[in-house]
């Protein structure tokens, strides 16, 4: 068995959660069997409505806190009459608006608050049940209830004091003890663990790994000492997703590793290998290793994603049509992008840019839009599913000044996109030949904001005024073949065996 570790997912799943769903898509087309394990509380929203919006199947799908019951991972299918079969008789009056419902009962402040899965259907995600004006429980259900948590009022506030776990049949698996944010106890039938940390290490310690099967760890934070602790014989990988140290504070005789790093990379004795997403991480970090640590680990090198065939447009490319997918986050630097497009829309009046992705500065760019009065040709698309757009475009353009590979890179070379990027580590490096399918341009910590965007403005206005728009195409065509889906099953087949 292949295990797979990381944290959390959620409805903007960040580059971490793409990487693992090509993963697991390469494992079922060579017939590995494959665990994708998240640590995280996730309450907000059934996880499976999550894993399974990304493509996981259920099956491939552990969740830490679920692990130890026998209510495993599975669709949202309560009712509200499910619900109200638990009210024993007592009379109450119900009220529905979109996503959310209401019971009130009898007496002063007693109320159930149900949250819906959507605004049609009757399926429980959660209810909070208020008694006396005071939150005291909230309940949370897939396909019966999963867990429960504790309220108690602490200085005007509902303080969750505790969470229990619930088997299918209603029976008490554990309970978690909460103590603020970082005290926490867990109370199983047979042991008492005091951390987190040793709860992840219980859960590795009840999976009885051997010798054949497989630990990849995608994020070391607060589980990867853990994990170690108690992998036994069985092969541990560490995949590096991002840039992996400080080059500001890394010198001839020292070097700074990333704190996401710091731990896999201190243990690489007990490491079985790592895995990184383009061969000039790969290389720099045997180089590093033997330069500041005097070994040379087993460093691999396999792409986070693949194509399963290059994408050729239908019908002409919407000319002077530019595309950009990401999170809207802040070190993705759409911003600089819509600001460029203003200033290269004033020399390629017809040029628009269509963006792709959700996140938190989705309203900040909004703003900035009106702002710059730009709505007309900069537009903000939403996540959507992008595998056959990209060849309805001429160009891609990348603001980020850090991409550990750059899955939408990937996706815009195999719809034949010449990409305009910061000539950073290590995405746009590997996808742009410079003045071949695109521009990589030359960035440093002095440079400010301004000149930045004037850069992006400048390449990408040449880009479509005066290169061979047809050779460049071509050309990313090229580099895709690289990371057909074929070429990437066998690099994994070698690792996992």
């Amino acid at each position: 068995m292949i295990y797979n570790f990381n944290l959390g997912i959620g409805w903007a799943s960040s580059g971490v959660e793409y990487a693992q769903i090509y993963r697991a898509r390469m494992f079922r087309n060579i017939g590995a069997e494959a665990r994708f394990i998240f640590t995280d509380m996730i309450s907000q929203d059934n996880i499976q409505i999550l894993t399974e919006n990304i493509g996981f199947w259920d099956e491939e799908v552990i969740w830490l806190y679920s692990f130890f019951t026998d209510n495993k991972v599975s669709p949202l299918t309560y009712t509200l009459q499910e619900l109200e079969k638990t009210f024993q008789d007592e009379e109450y009056t119900f009220e529905r608006e979109g996503k959310k419902a209401r019971y009130t009962f009898k007496g002063q402040g007693n109320f159930y608050t149900c949250y819906m899965q959507d605004e049609e259907s009757d399926l429980v995600h959660r209810v909070e049940i208020v008694s006396g004006g005071c939150l005291i429980r909230k309940d949370f259900f897939n396909h019966c209830k999963l867990f429960s948590e504790y309220y108690a009022p602490l200085e005007n506030a509902a303080h969750l004091y505790a969470r229990r776990f619930f088997n299918e049949n209603g029976s008490l698996a554990y309970e978690e003890i909460i103590d603020g944010e970082d005290r926490v106890m867990y109370r199983f039938p047979d042991r008492i663990l005091f951390s987190k940390e040793e709860l992840v290490g219980y859960m590795v310690e009840r999976l009885k790994l051997t010798q054949d099967d497989v630990m990849i760890i995608d994020r070391t934070t607060g589980v990867g000492q853990s994990i170690l602790q108690n992998v036994g014989k069985a092969r541990v990988g560490i995949v590096v997703h991002a840039d992996h140290f400080s080059e500001g504070s890394t010198d001839e005789q020292y070097i700074l590793w990333n704190n996401y790093y710091e731990y896999a990379f201190a243990q690489h004795k007990h490491i079985s290998f790592y895995v990184c997403a383009t061969e000039a991480q790969s290389e720099l970090i045997r180089q590093q290793f033997s330069h500041y640590v005097g070994t040379v680990p087993n460093v691999i090198t396999i792409p986070v994603g693949s194509l399963a065939s290059l994408h050729y447009p239908e019908k002409p490319r919407k000319k002077h049509a530019l595309i950009t997918a990401s999170r809207l986050a802040t070190e993705k630097h759409v911003d600089w992008l819509v600001e460029a497009v203003v200033k290269v829309h004033e020399v390629v009046p017809d040029v628009t840019l269509d963006i792709y992705g959700k996140g938190g500065e989705e309203e900040k760019l909004h703003k900035l839009i009106d702002k710059l009065q730009c709505r007309d040709y900069v537009k903000l698309c939403g996540q959507q599913k992008l595998d056959e757009v990209y060849q309805n475009y001429e160009a891609y353009f990348a603001g980020s000044t850090s991409e550990g590979f750059g899955l939408t890179l990937l996706e815009a070379v195999g719809g034949g996109l010449p990409i305009v990027g910061f000539d950073v580590r290590y995405g746009n490096q590997t996808f742009i030949d410079d003045g071949q399918n695109g521009y990589k341009l030359p960035i440093n910590d002095k440079m400010e904001q301004r000149e930045k965007i004037q850069l992006l403005a400048d390449a990408m206005t040449r880009l479509l005024t005066q290169d061979d728009l047809e050779a460049c195409h071509k050309h990313s065509y090229e580099i895709a073949s690289r990371y057909l889906t074929s070429e990437i099953e066998k690099k994994w087949k070698e690792v996992v065996g």
